[in-house]
Protein backbone atom coordinates (compact mmCIF):
# COMPACT_ATOMS: atom_id res chain seq x y z
CA UNK A 1 0.00 0.00 0.00
CA UNK A 2 1.40 3.39 -1.03
CA UNK A 3 1.58 6.08 1.64
CA UNK A 4 1.46 9.80 1.25
CA UNK A 5 4.52 11.71 2.43
CA UNK A 6 3.66 13.29 5.77
CA UNK A 7 5.84 14.99 8.34
CA UNK A 8 6.45 13.43 11.74
CA UNK A 9 5.75 9.96 13.01
CA UNK A 10 2.42 8.17 12.83
CA UNK A 11 0.61 5.74 15.08
CA UNK A 12 -0.49 2.74 13.00
CA UNK A 13 -2.97 0.33 14.58
CA UNK A 14 -3.57 -3.35 13.98
CA UNK A 15 -6.69 -5.28 15.02
CA UNK A 16 -7.41 -8.97 14.53
CA UNK A 17 -10.04 -11.53 15.43
CA UNK A 18 -9.88 -15.24 14.68
CA UNK A 19 -13.05 -15.64 12.60
CA UNK A 20 -15.39 -13.61 10.42
CA UNK A 21 -18.18 -13.98 12.98
CA UNK A 22 -16.23 -12.05 15.62
CA UNK A 23 -16.32 -8.29 16.07
CA UNK A 24 -13.40 -5.88 15.78
CA UNK A 25 -15.18 -2.87 17.29
CA UNK A 26 -13.68 -3.03 20.80
CA UNK A 27 -10.14 -3.22 19.45
CA UNK A 28 -10.76 -0.42 16.97
CA UNK A 29 -12.15 1.80 19.74
CA UNK A 30 -9.02 1.25 21.84
CA UNK A 31 -6.73 1.99 18.90
CA UNK A 32 -8.59 5.16 17.97
CA UNK A 33 -8.49 6.42 21.56
CA UNK A 34 -4.74 5.75 21.54
CA UNK A 35 -4.40 8.14 18.60
CA UNK A 36 -4.03 5.74 15.68
CA UNK A 37 -4.61 7.56 12.40
CA UNK A 38 -4.45 4.39 10.31
CA UNK A 39 -5.75 0.95 11.31
CA UNK A 40 -5.26 -2.35 9.49
CA UNK A 41 -7.50 -5.31 10.24
CA UNK A 42 -7.70 -9.08 9.78
CA UNK A 43 -10.41 -11.62 10.45
CA UNK A 44 -8.25 -14.70 10.39
CA UNK A 45 -6.60 -17.13 12.81
CA UNK A 46 -3.39 -15.88 14.35
CA UNK A 47 -1.58 -19.13 13.54
CA UNK A 48 -1.81 -18.42 9.82
CA UNK A 49 1.28 -16.78 8.39
CA UNK A 50 -0.65 -15.19 5.51
CA UNK A 51 -2.57 -12.26 7.02
CA UNK A 52 -3.47 -9.65 4.36
CA UNK A 53 -4.05 -6.80 6.80
CA UNK A 54 -0.76 -7.43 8.59
CA UNK A 55 1.09 -7.58 5.27
CA UNK A 56 -0.36 -4.21 4.28
CA UNK A 57 0.69 -2.73 7.63
CA UNK A 58 4.28 -3.88 7.13
CA UNK A 59 4.30 -2.26 3.69
CA UNK A 60 2.84 0.97 5.10
CA UNK A 61 4.97 1.70 8.16
CA UNK A 62 8.03 3.97 8.02
CA UNK A 63 10.93 4.70 10.41
CA UNK A 64 9.68 6.73 13.36
CA UNK A 65 6.19 5.20 13.30
CA UNK A 66 4.63 3.31 16.18
CA UNK A 67 2.68 0.09 15.67
CA UNK A 68 -0.12 -0.13 18.22
CA UNK A 69 -2.13 -3.25 19.12
CA UNK A 70 -4.85 -3.81 21.69
CA UNK A 71 -2.91 -6.77 23.06
CA UNK A 72 0.17 -8.72 21.99
CA UNK A 73 -1.77 -11.87 21.06
CA UNK A 74 -3.52 -9.90 18.29
CA UNK A 75 -0.20 -9.41 16.54
CA UNK A 76 1.99 -12.43 17.28
CA UNK A 77 1.46 -16.18 16.92
CA UNK A 78 3.84 -17.20 19.70
CA UNK A 79 6.47 -15.85 22.06
CA UNK A 80 9.18 -16.60 19.51
CA UNK A 81 7.21 -14.80 16.80
CA UNK A 82 6.69 -11.80 19.09
CA UNK A 83 10.42 -11.50 19.73
CA UNK A 84 11.14 -11.75 15.99
CA UNK A 85 8.64 -8.97 15.28
CA UNK A 86 10.11 -6.75 18.00
CA UNK A 87 13.61 -7.22 16.55
CA UNK A 88 12.37 -6.48 13.01
CA UNK A 89 10.62 -3.29 14.16
CA UNK A 90 13.74 -2.20 16.01
CA UNK A 91 15.84 -2.65 12.88
CA UNK A 92 13.29 -0.58 10.92
CA UNK A 93 13.24 2.19 13.51
CA UNK A 94 9.61 1.43 14.38
CA UNK A 95 8.28 1.34 17.94
CA UNK A 96 5.76 -1.15 19.30
CA UNK A 97 3.02 -0.50 21.84
CA UNK A 98 0.51 -2.93 23.37
CA UNK A 99 -2.36 -1.18 25.17
CA UNK A 100 -3.72 -3.88 27.48
CA UNK A 101 -0.29 -5.04 28.66
CA UNK A 102 0.70 -1.34 28.91
CA UNK A 103 4.14 -1.91 27.43
CA UNK A 104 6.06 -0.34 24.58
CA UNK A 105 9.53 -0.29 23.16
CA UNK A 106 9.79 3.50 23.51
CA UNK A 107 10.58 3.22 27.22
CA UNK A 108 13.09 1.24 29.25
CA UNK A 109 10.38 -0.77 31.02
CA UNK A 110 8.94 -2.07 27.76
CA UNK A 111 12.34 -2.96 26.36
CA UNK A 112 13.22 -4.72 29.62
CA UNK A 113 9.95 -6.68 29.46
CA UNK A 114 10.72 -7.91 25.93
CA UNK A 115 14.28 -8.80 26.85
CA UNK A 116 13.00 -10.83 29.82
CA UNK A 117 10.55 -12.63 27.55
CA UNK A 118 13.44 -13.40 25.22
CA UNK A 119 15.48 -14.82 28.09
CA UNK A 120 12.50 -16.96 29.18
CA UNK A 121 12.03 -18.25 25.63
CA UNK A 122 15.70 -19.18 25.40
CA UNK A 123 15.56 -20.89 28.79
CA UNK A 124 12.50 -22.91 27.74
CA UNK A 125 14.29 -24.10 24.61
CA UNK A 126 17.39 -25.11 26.56
CA UNK A 127 15.33 -26.92 29.21
CA UNK A 128 13.46 -28.77 26.49
CA UNK A 129 16.75 -29.92 24.94
CA UNK A 130 18.02 -30.98 28.36
CA UNK A 131 14.86 -33.04 28.99
CA UNK A 132 15.23 -34.75 25.61
CA UNK A 133 18.90 -35.54 26.30
CA UNK A 134 18.11 -36.82 29.80
CA UNK A 135 15.41 -39.09 28.37
CA UNK A 136 17.78 -40.50 25.77
CA UNK A 137 20.49 -41.11 28.37
CA UNK A 138 18.02 -42.83 30.71
CA UNK A 139 16.76 -45.04 27.89
CA UNK A 140 20.33 -45.87 26.85
CA UNK A 141 21.18 -46.84 30.42
CA UNK A 142 18.27 -49.29 30.35
CA UNK A 143 19.41 -50.79 27.07
CA UNK A 144 16.94 -48.89 24.93
CA UNK A 145 18.18 -46.94 21.95
CA UNK A 146 14.90 -45.65 20.52
CA UNK A 147 13.10 -46.68 17.37
CA UNK A 148 11.04 -49.82 16.97
CA UNK A 149 11.62 -52.66 19.44
CA UNK A 150 13.67 -55.59 18.07
CA UNK A 151 11.79 -58.72 17.06
CA UNK A 152 12.92 -61.67 19.22
CA UNK A 153 14.96 -64.25 17.27
CA UNK A 154 12.71 -66.98 18.63
CA UNK A 155 9.71 -65.39 16.97
CA UNK A 156 11.56 -65.05 13.66
CA UNK A 157 12.61 -68.69 13.86
CA UNK A 158 9.00 -69.66 14.53
CA UNK A 159 7.99 -67.76 11.42
CA UNK A 160 10.65 -69.57 9.38
CA UNK A 161 9.40 -72.96 10.57
CA UNK A 162 5.82 -72.11 9.64
CA UNK A 163 6.91 -70.65 6.30
CA UNK A 164 8.96 -73.71 5.32
CA UNK A 165 6.66 -76.43 6.64
CA UNK A 166 3.10 -75.21 6.05
CA UNK A 167 1.06 -73.86 3.19
CA UNK A 168 0.61 -70.49 4.92
CA UNK A 169 1.82 -67.44 3.05
CA UNK A 170 4.38 -65.01 4.43
CA UNK A 171 1.67 -62.38 4.88
CA UNK A 172 -0.46 -64.74 6.95
CA UNK A 173 2.48 -65.78 9.12
CA UNK A 174 3.74 -62.24 9.66
CA UNK A 175 0.28 -60.96 10.60
CA UNK A 176 -0.26 -63.86 13.01
CA UNK A 177 3.09 -63.32 14.76
CA UNK A 178 3.19 -59.53 14.57
CA UNK A 179 6.26 -59.42 12.34
CA UNK A 180 6.86 -57.04 9.47
CA UNK A 181 7.07 -58.77 6.08
CA UNK A 182 10.27 -56.90 5.23
CA UNK A 183 11.86 -57.87 8.55
CA UNK A 184 10.94 -61.49 7.96
CA UNK A 185 12.43 -61.68 4.48
CA UNK A 186 15.55 -59.81 5.61
CA UNK A 187 15.99 -62.49 8.27
CA UNK A 188 15.47 -65.22 5.68
CA UNK A 189 18.08 -63.64 3.41
CA UNK A 190 20.52 -63.44 6.28
CA UNK A 191 20.02 -67.12 7.08
CA UNK A 192 20.60 -68.03 3.43
CA UNK A 193 23.82 -66.01 3.32
CA UNK A 194 27.00 -68.14 3.13
CA UNK A 195 28.40 -66.17 6.05
CA UNK A 196 25.43 -67.02 8.24
CA UNK A 197 26.19 -69.45 11.08
CA UNK A 198 22.99 -71.30 10.26
CA UNK A 199 23.55 -74.35 8.08
CA UNK A 200 19.94 -75.38 7.79
CA UNK A 201 18.85 -75.19 4.11
CA UNK A 202 15.99 -72.84 3.30
CA UNK A 203 15.16 -74.07 -0.17
CA UNK A 204 11.74 -75.56 0.45
CA UNK A 205 10.01 -72.45 -0.88
CA UNK A 206 10.11 -70.76 -4.23
CA UNK A 207 10.77 -67.10 -3.26
CA UNK A 208 9.39 -65.83 -6.55
CA UNK A 209 5.91 -67.21 -5.79
CA UNK A 210 5.92 -67.46 -1.97
CA UNK A 211 4.72 -71.09 -2.34
CA UNK A 212 6.21 -74.39 -1.23
CA UNK A 213 8.20 -75.88 -4.08
CA UNK A 214 6.05 -78.31 -6.03
CA UNK A 215 2.88 -76.97 -4.36
CA UNK A 216 -0.14 -75.38 -5.98
CA UNK A 217 -1.10 -73.57 -2.77
CA UNK A 218 -2.40 -70.05 -3.38
CA UNK A 219 -0.58 -67.06 -2.00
Amino acid sequence: MQREIVSGSQKVGYARVSSKDQNLDSQIDLLERAGCTKIFMDKISGIKADRPGWTKLLEYIRPGDTVVVAELSRMSRSLTHLLELAQNFESLGVDLVSLREDIGTKNATGRFFLSMMGAISQMEQELKQERILDGKNAAKARGKTGGRPRIPISKLEQAVVLYENTNKTANEICQALGIGRRTFFQYLAKKKSPTSPTTEPLSLRDPSTDKPRGSDAEV
